[in-house]
């Protein structure tokens, strides 16, 4: 995996450009290793890694017994891939690793309460979409024969926890958030390895995972220029919950010339 230190954020804007087609993940922290929500949790509250896969198994069927409850077409609980993609979306740990289409999506996300230096990853997904990236353990693994949208696709190849290969895609629907964000997910085949490792795995002539380290000293000059591209919560979280969350950012981007109110006025 290489690596990029950037001097200033227009180096992220002509580095990005030359990634064309590639997904991106920002992530507060760059010492955070590219992994999912459910990695993370099930390392830090499930010391016996042989239980993880049941753990995962039974977390899904708790939420398919339950969720119907509150959903105008249960049926699509029954899709493996939008059943998973329906409980990150509301705050559940899953396999699924929310990346976007959008680099600059990516920087905000990376940015928005980064404290110290921020990533975004950038995965060649063209490379693994058209088969120029294989395991190298079973090449006969493309991403149309894993395809988790296939009926027992996730069974077979995810589930299983024993296949070390990532998928990425979108459900067949997608949802106002993931279209808001022009996003993407990507499926691991193995929840006990992060994405570094599982694409070390990976026959290439191309490279696979490159990171973008955003050094906190160019958070702001990056934060006003998103904020130029309307990429906010409010923009990026369809509703008033994201409107909400975008009041922080207003909180610390001053404009110079900016009037301050006096008191009393209706700003």
């Amino acid at each position: 995996m290489q690596t990029t230190v950037l001097t200033d954020w227009q180096q992220f804007m002509a580095l990005t450009t030359q990634l064309d087609g590639w997904a991106f993940r920002g992530q507060q922290n760059a010492q955070w290793h590219l992994e999912s929500s459910l990695t993370r949790y099930m390392r830090d509250y499930v010391g016996d890694r042989l239980q993880w896969r049941q753990r995962e198994e039974r977390a899904i069927r708790v939420f398919r017994r339950k969720a119907h409850n509150f959903l105008a077409h249960p049926d699509l609980l029954k899709d493996d891939l939008r059943c998973l993609a329906l409980m990150q979306h509301h705050g559940a740990p899953t396999r699924l690793l929310d990346f976007t289409k959008s680099p600059f999506v990516a920087a905000f996300f990376a940015l928005e309460r980064a404290i110290g230096d921020a990533a975004v990853y950038a995965l060649n997904t063209p490379a693994l979409w058209n088969s120029r990236a294989l395991p190298k353990a079973n090449p006969t693994l493309t991403r149309d024969v894993i395809d988790p949208r296939a009926h027992d696709n996730f069974e077979r190849y995810f589930f299983s926890n024993t296949n070390e290969i990532l998928w990425s895609g979108e459900p067949t629907e997608m949802d106002d958030r993931l279209v808001a964000q022009s996003g993407t997910f990507v499926v691991p085949g193995v929840i006990d390895k992060p994405l570094q490792a599982i694409l070390e795995g990976y026959e290439s002539h191309e490279e696979l995972l490159h990171k973008i380290v955003l050094p906190e000293r160019i958070r702001m000059d990056a934060m006003k220029w998103l904020y130029r591209m309307n990429i906010t919560n409010a923009s990026l979280f369809p509703g008033l919950d994201g409107l909400a969350r975008s009041i922080a950012v207003e909180l610390e981007i001053v404009w110079s010339g900016m009037v301050v109110p006096v008191a009393g006025s209706p700003n």
